[in-house]
């Protein structure tokens, strides 16, 4: 072979292997892996605060048995519409009736009684009396004029001794008499002063029974204090009920609270007047729209959780919110217009210090970053990132400073 074809040979040979390396070289290296990337973007950034509650009426009246009786009728059906006025149920109360017409007796006699004890006893006690007294006085006016007569008679012994010692007699009987008349009066008198304040007493006492009696069977029938919902009613025609035991709820439930409790660390944010969201897990497609009004001052335990409970009133025109149930609470805590935003995802954390990877090209480059307003899913940047930066989003890899990436825009 001459030295020409060796040297072809040698070249030939040499660039084969190359091209065999070279394969090997890529087959060996991996692929750039796959990495979702996010624009920074300027939006209005809400921080909300969720949390559970509880819808309450704002001025609810609850309307108790005034007495122990059974339930005569029931007049509503619970979820009704009512006016102020309306007859709800009727309790039995013949017994209270009874007993107010023996009161009223009672009263009257009272009464009588206080009448004549202010007016000295009793008016034919006080007529014998009185006729008595004039009686007496008008046989002593008699007999003292007698005893003149007869004076001027024995002075000319026209008269006998007798005759006048008798007609003395007879005036010293009627002076006797009317002194006994005189005392009874004045016993009467004063006995009657006893009398008319313990008649006064029975009279009042014997009054306020009355009242109790008549505001007992007044309660008999329960009416609605005011327009609105009768969103309780728990007993039936037939139900013995206690003093005290709940027979009926009435309340305007076009605008209701909802009692929202919200973790001790989140507490700091709320404020009265922010927006409040209410959902209901039974109507998912709906949401109701609110204000926080009264801010707790307090925290207390509630199952494993120290929270507070915030008072957010809530307009329920259509009545779709009922007392007591649970509900999803939504607390606007504040607003930002016009933040730069980036997904939550995207910032990380090392102790105090946040930073972001930036796209570079095909590279991802390390950057601190400040952080201003938190939101649900977005979270604002302050400084160190401009609007339109991309930023990466968590990936199956780890992300790090120089990393080689295949962008995908989220």
């Amino acid at each position: 072979m001459s030295g020409t074809n060796k040297k072809k040979l040698w070249v030939g040979s040499g660039g084969a292997l190359g091209v065999i390396l070279l394969f090997i070289t890529l087959g060996s290296r991996q692929p750039a892996p796959e990495v979702r990337v996010a624009a920074a973007r300027r939006e209005n950034l809400n921080s909300a605060v969720a949390s559970n509650g509880k819808v309450e009426p704002i001025a609810p009246h609850a309307l108790r048995a005034q007495f122990a009786t059974f339930v005569e009728k029931v007049l509503a059906a619970e979820g009704q519409s009512v006016r102020a006025g309306q007859s709800l149920l009727v309790l039995e109360a013949a017994e209270t009736r009874a007993e107010l017409a023996r009161r009223r007796e009672e009263l009257l006699t009272a009464e009588e009684d206080l009448r004549a004890a202010r007016a000295g006893g009793r008016a034919e006690e006080l007529a014998q009396l009185a006729s008595d007294i004039r009686k007496n006085e008008a046989e002593r006016t008699r007999l003292r004029r007698e005893r003149e007569g007869l004076e001027r008679l024995l002075a000319k012994n026209a008269a006998t001794r007798d005759e006048l010692d008798q007609n003395l007699l007879t005036l010293e009987r009627a002076d006797a008499e009317w002194r006994r008349l005189e005392q009874k009066k004045s016993e009467l008198m004063r006995r009657s002063g006893v009398d008319a304040e313990r008649a006064a007493l029975l009279a009042e006492r014997a009054r306020n029974e009355v009242r109790a009696l008549e505001e007992k069977l007044r309660t008999a029938e329960l009416r609605a204090p005011v327009d609105g919902t009768l969103y309780a009613l728990p007993v039936k025609p037939g139900n013995y009920v206690r003093v005290g035991d709940l027979l009926a709820e009435v309340a305007d439930l076009r605008r209701v609270q909802v009692r929202a409790f919200v973790d001790e660390p989140e507490l700091g944010s709320i404020e009265p007047g922010q927006s409040v969201e209410i959902t209901w897990d039974a109507a998912p497609s709906r949401s109701w729209m609110g204000k926080t009004g009264i801010v707790p001052r307090t925290v207390f335990a509630r199952g494993s959780r120290s929270v507070g409970e915030v008072l957010c009133s809530v307009e329920n025109e259509k009545q779709e919110l009922l007392p007591n149930i649970n509900v999803n609470v939504r607390i606007m805590a504040r607003e930002r217009p016009n933040a730069l935003v980036v997904p939550r995802g995207a910032v990380h954390g090392e102790g105090a210090n946040r930073f972001v990877y930036v796209l570079d090209g095909d590279t991802l480059r390390k950057r601190a970053v400040r952080l201003g307003l938190l939101g649900a899913t977005m979270v604002e940047i302050t400084e160190g990132l401009k609007e339109g930066e991309q930023v990466a989003l968590p990936a199956d890899v780890e992300l790090r400073d120089g990393l080689t990436v295949r962008a995908v825009t989220a």
